[in-house]
């Protein structure tokens, strides 16, 4: 897939949780296409590392950075590496997640904070970091990557579909609070997307099959889709759209 060039985003910077795989790495890839200054963060050391060194030819070389989200400092340390080495965030996406299936009568504490350190309370911390950059910029977008667990009950995902929701009331808070100062914040909720993350998911027939099913356009989507998203977003195109949650499901969400 090529990616739509915005102009508003050649050098800017933008930093991206959750970068080296999946539609993290398509949104490295997108901002990197639109000459943005990319900086990812990501535990994955080796796959963050093969995709700054793949994308080094780019106008501005990602930088990547290998940071725990969950470790508050930590995030808030690589945030002001990346401030230091590249400048100002002109953009932030929160994309770091995890899905992992749980049964609600066997969550404990530790697993429950667990999951929300890392779909809800990075995102929380790591606006509150950049925001003061964006005010100074008097410009900025904040992109939170929900989820469509978040819109809809579920039997298997209590705890995730909890912090996806409250992913989408930060956003609209945020909106709220500092659309003042020019900084726009809104949510991408995705549905099933065929990366490894969900290769469980898609990859057996008949969980594909009753996936399909549920979508008009009888297909699952892919991460380009929902990163050509992030970019609008990010980009002038966007400039009078904040608080919202945009659903990219293939409509399985109306079907």
């Amino acid at each position: 897939m090529s990616f739509t060039r915005y102009a508003s985003l050649e050098d800017k910077v933008v930093l991206i949780s959750g970068g080296a795989s999946g539609i993290g790495e398509s949104f490295v890839r997108a901002f990197a296409a639109n000459g943005a200054r990319v900086a990812f963060l990501d535990l994955q050391q080796d796959a963050g590392a093969a995709l700054a060194k793949e994308l080094a030819g780019s106008k501005h070389a990602p930088l990547f950075l290998r940071c725990d989200i969950t470790d508050t400092a930590a995030l808030k340390a690589a945030i002001a590496e990346a401030n230091q080495k590249l400048g100002p965030a002109s953009a932030l996406v929160n994309n770091a997640a995890n899905d992992q299936r749980q049964v609600y009568g066997e969550v404990t504490p530790e697993v429950f904070d667990k999951t929300m350190a890392v779909n809800y309370r990075h995102a929380y911390f790591a606006c509150q970091a950049v925001v003061p950059q964006m005010i100074e910029r008097k410009d900025g977008s904040i992109i939170i990557v929900s989820s469509i667990g978040g819109l809809k009950g579920s039997t298997v995902l209590g705890a995730y579909a909890i912090s996806k929701a409250a992913d989408m009331q930060l956003a609209r808070n945020l909106a709220c609070e500092y659309g003042k100062h020019n900084v726009r914040v809104n949510c991408i909720a995705p549905g099933l997307i065929k990366t490894d993350f969900a290769k469980a998911l898609w990859d057996d027939p008949e969980t594909l099959k009753a996936s399909t099913a549920r979508s008009p356009l009888l297909r699952i989507g892919e991460p380009d889709e929902i990163a050509g998203a992030a970019v609008f977003l990010a980009s002038k195109a966007g400039s009078f759209t904040t608080g919202q949650t945009l659903v990219i499901d293939g409509g399985a969400t109306i079907s």
